[in-house]
């Protein structure tokens, strides 16, 4: 049996002071040429970011909350995987495996966490409660770095699966965003019977040959979208799945580097009104940030591109049989229409599409997060 090990988050005086003198030496570029953030992060904000992180952000008290969260370590296929684990004060709360994805981490579940495992302290009911495991992907976080290629999104869909099984719990959900979508799609794609349903917030879907011949408005919107991010955001992705290794250099060398990267995204893809610092706090993006940095991952994280992107995020003729519910965000990169996902999803049994919110549901949004996995809950429990 996989042993299980306790994990606290204790990071050496060393590595802060090293990261102050890498911020306070960053040799920066000049100012973009544009008044917005059409080039990048701008060079003001990413100062003033990187002044705040090497000053005022208080690591160690950043640190104790995370910490007050149960977090453990298990080896799976050779590889240890750091998970958090909090079991609800209900006795019969449900199980739910929760996935992040790039450029997350485990701190997008923060203000869920508590609201999930113990709904009675959170406006909720006793039926309402989860017991939760929210595990860092491979190469993220704290989870080890895969030392060979096969990491991909199939075996960590197969890993997660015995994960639950290894913590008792041989009857379970599963739900994830952006690599957690993959992940928990694959899970169900797997059906290796011990996950009962599976809920995303964004559907890995293609258009349907309906959609490409005669499509509506919902369709349009879609098509509009997927061209939006062709334009002006697959740069990230087309560099992590072709040269993780190259772009990791400076991700890994450079707080100030790895900064623009992930909080770039946040900007972009949270329903922020064109500043991240809109919708979430300053030290909620640095703990993010700080996820990465302080067990240099930007290399590692990135190589799951590599590994998986074209293919995790392909349909490959594949349907998921098991109940799947979706919340969808108006924010989010692409509105999946119903019909796109009831062609992977084969068998929907929530769908609900919120007012508010972006790709970073749970992050953004804890509040309607939580609502919608309550509903969802309600919609399965006959799968349990």
């Amino acid at each position: 049996m996989n042993a299980v090990r306790e994990f606290t988050i204790d990071i050496p005086d060393a590595q802060l002071r090293d990261l102050r003198r890498r911020l306070d030496a960053t040799r920066w570029p000049e100012k973009e040429t544009v008044d917005d953030w059409s080039q990048g992060i701008p060079l003001a904000y990413l100062r003033e970011l990187c002044r705040y992180w090497a000053g005022p952000y208080d690591w160690r008290a950043r640190e104790a909350m995370m910490n007050r969260f149960p977090q453990f370590m298990t080896e799976i296929d050779g590889l240890d995987i750091h998970f958090i684990h909090v079991r609800s004060p209900e006795p019969d709360a449900v199980p739910l495996l929760m996935t992040h994805g790039w450029p997350g981490s485990v701190a997008e579940f923060f203000k869920v966490i508590g609201p999930l495992t113990d709904p009675l302290r959170h406006g909720g009911r006793p039926e309402d409660a989860f017991h939760l495991v929210c595990p860092s992907l491979p190469g993220y976080a704290f989870s080890a770095k895969p030392p060979a290629q096969g990491w991909s999104v199939e075996k960590i869909a197969g890993a997660w699966d015995r994960l639950m099984n290894v913590l008792g719990y041989t009857r379970y959900l599963a739900q994830g965003g952006d690599w957690g979508a993959a992940v928990t799609t694959e899970v169900g794609l797997q059906d290796r019977g011990s996950c009962a349903a599976i809920h995303v917030t964004f559907p890995l879907a293609a258009p349907t040959p309906g959609a490409k011949s005669d499509p509506d408005e919902a369709d349009r919107r879609a098509f509009s979208a997927i061209e939006r991010y062709r334009a002006s955001e697959t740069g990230y992705s087309t560099q992590q799945k072709t040269r993780p290794q190259t772009v990791g250099y400076g991700l890994v060398d450079s707080p100030a580097a790895l900064a623009a990267w992930i909080v770039e995204k946040f900007q972009a893809w949270t329903d922020c009104d064109g500043h991240p610092e809109n919708i979430l706090t300053r030290d909620e993006l640095l703990d993010n940030v700080m996820l990465y940095w302080l067990p240099a991952t930007g290399a590692s994280a990135a190589r799951l591109y590599w590994e998986s992107f074209d293919r995790a995020f392909a349909n490959r003729g594949l349907k998921v049989g098991l109940p799947a519910g979706f919340s969808l965000f108006p924010k989010e990169l692409i509105p999946v229409p119903r019909s796109w996902a009831a062609a992977r999803y084969s068998n929907i049994v929530y769908w609900n599409e919120r007012d508010k919110g972006g790709h970073f549901a749970a992050f953004e949004q804890p509040e309607a997060f939580t609502a919608e996995l309550r509903a969802w809950l309600r919609s399965v429990a006959q799968a349990l």
